[in-house]
């Protein structure tokens, strides 16, 4: 049965927590909003929905994004051990990236790794705040039934999010948040390996697999 996998790109497939950290920060103080002074209050921004996270502490979100636009990204370095995983998975389902950053970055950023062609689309920040709404709209543009869709991430917003969509939450430990605070959100299954997260997704059936929630 092909799946619907979804998946958050920071964390999950690129290794970019420091190179974020940093950016996230200076583009704070840069408006006026030095909120981020350590890892844990940047990190705690991901609780839930980040841009959401951001509105509740004043920030204004269009200004924000304006200064990301100028910032670069060619140092972000993929999960080296996501690649044969990624390979496998497109080979029999279809795969789209749903994140917090903005869809271009995505693009450049897959394409310098030549892995684009795995995915058949992207919903970045540009399109939209809420991830709980993208995966909505990817549930609507590819039409599976929502028991074969499966939102990969790796921090407890995204766990909340897909579970707010009606899909099933899947996380990584080896993105943004600890495996303790990514288990207390209680995702379907968690993967302390990109090994780990192939097996369970090759198997799963209707929400059921040899796995059981770790």
């Amino acid at each position: 049965m092909t799946k619907l996998l979804l998946f958050d790109f920071d964390g999950v497939l690129i290794d970019s927590l420091p190179r974020y950290e940093q950016i996230v920060k200076t583009c704070l103080e840069e408006i006026g909003h030095p909120i981020v002074q350590t890892r844990d209050d940047f990190l705690d921004l991901f609780e839930d929905n980040f841009y959401e996270g951001l509105m509740k502490r004043g920030i204004d979100l269009q200004l924000f994004r304006s200064k990301l636009q100028n910032v670069s990204h060619e140092e972000l370095e993929i999960h080296e051990a996501m690649l044969p995983v990624l390979e496998k998975l497109s080979e029999n389902h279809m795969m789209v990236i749903i994140s917090s950053n903005e869809t271009e970055t995505i693009r450049q950023t897959l394409d310098r790794f030549s892995i684009g062609h795995y995915f058949q689309d992207i919903l970045g920040a540009d399109k939209g705040y809420s991830k709980d709404e993208k995966i909505q709209i990817a549930m609507y543009l590819f039409a599976i039934a929502q028991d074969h869709i499966y939102y990969i991430g790796d921090t407890t917003g995204d766990v909340r999010e897909a579970r707010n969509a009606g899909v099933h939450p899947v996380a990584v430990t080896w993105g943004w948040h600890t495996r303790e605070r990514i288990l207390a959100a209680r995702p379907d299954f968690t993967a302390d390996t990109p090994e780990d997260l192939l097996q369970y997704l090759e198997t799963v059936q209707h929400g059921f697999s040899s796995f059981f929630s770790r």
